[in-house]
């Protein structure tokens, strides 16, 4: 009996010290104490419709995050997504508006244009060994010059009225673009931890030589990840498309920042390596929550930027001291 009760201790101990140092632990946390200010400031905050709300409206940012998270847990950063979902959606709007096509076919061709840029993407930072941050910013100017010599520069309207159910449609009470975000994070929980496929991410951007010696594909898993990054981008582009109405030229501008905002407030280590997919969620709902908590207070729009940059240098400088 003396020798067990230590042993559970111990063993007790360990369970609280991998809790304590849990990657989700400081994101609840700031979930947790922004929702109670935010609560504080507003009477109408926890009301059910505006949380629904709040969900609704970081559907988008949250569905481009999960593909930023795949891309900066192997060290490397997407700043293209915003561009890909403008020019998803005007593809997309202009295949059904001016060229006739079904919107059943039009849609799965703006998926495969997603996927399609995240390859390309993947290939030059793989194979051609470029720098990431380089060769998206290029593709970022590139697919927003090829949404605005597409659409003219003007919003392609006129898409079939059923497209609006994937940005303002419902099932029961919860908004569409909630269900098709907890899926598609679903999805990319088992990819990351219920697969080889997962395990090399990891593997990835915690150390690519080490990986490679141990026999991970280091460039094929390069080029899926920025490949899932385009996707993601594709699908966000079709929520936001089924909200406007519309192919926008210029939509989608800054949301790259959102997207990795959220990946680092989600406690996700921006040189890679370290963290999990539902602390993205958490800190896309935390992003989320403090706009509308801003909104509601009547915060200038300005001073709300400054406020959200503070609040994502100060993630960073704590996570970076606890970890």
């Amino acid at each position: 009996m003396s020798l067990e009760t230590p042993m559970r201790s111990e063993s007790r101990l360990a369970g609280w010290g991998n809790l304590i140092h849990s990657p989700l632990v400081l994101p609840l946390a700031g979930l947790l104490v922004v929702s109670i200010l935010m609560a504080l400031a507003s009477d109408n905050f926890f009301n059910l419709s505006n949380i629904l709300n709040v969900l609704r409206q970081v559907s988008i940012v949250a569905v481009l995050a999960v593909g930023m998270t795949f891309v900066i847990l192997t060290g490397g950063i997407d700043l293209s997504v915003g561009a890909v979902m403008a020019l998803v959606g005007t593809l997309v709007a202009g295949l059904i508006v001016h060229s006739g096509l079904p919107a059943g076919v039009a849609l799965p061709l703006g998926l495969l244009l997603g996927l399609a840029i995240g390859l390309f993407n993947g290939a030059l930072v793989a194979w051609g060994r470029m720098p990431a941050i380089i060769v998206t910013l290029a593709t970022m100017g590139m697919a927003r010059g090829l949404a605005l010599i597409y659409s003219g520069g003007y919003p392609i309207s006129g898409i079939p009225s059923w497209i609006s159910w994937f940005g303002i449609g419902r099932i029961g009470i919860v908004p569409v673009p909630v269900i098709i975000m907890v899926a598609i994070y679903a999805v990319a929980w088992l990819l990351l931890q219920r697969t080889a496929f997962g395990r090399h991410v990891y593997a990835l951007g915690g150390n690519e030589t080490a990986a490679r010696l141990s026999g991970v594909k280091t460039r094929r898993v390069k080029l899926a990840v920025y490949a899932i990054s385009g996707l993601t981008s594709a699908l966000a582009s079709v929520i936001l498309t089924g909200r406007l109405m519309s192919g926008q030229p210029n939509a989608g501008v800054g949301f790259e920042l959102d997207a990795i905002a959220a990946v680092v407030l989600g406690g996700t280590a921006i040189a890679g390596g370290r963290g999990l997919i539902l602390g993205t969620l958490i800190g896309a709902v935390l992003l989320g929550i403090l706009n509308n908590g801003l909104n509601l207070m009547g915060i200038n729009p300005y001073l709300q930027d400054v406020i959200k940059g503070g609040i994502i240098l100060l993630a960073i400088y704590i996570g970076r001291e606890w970890r």
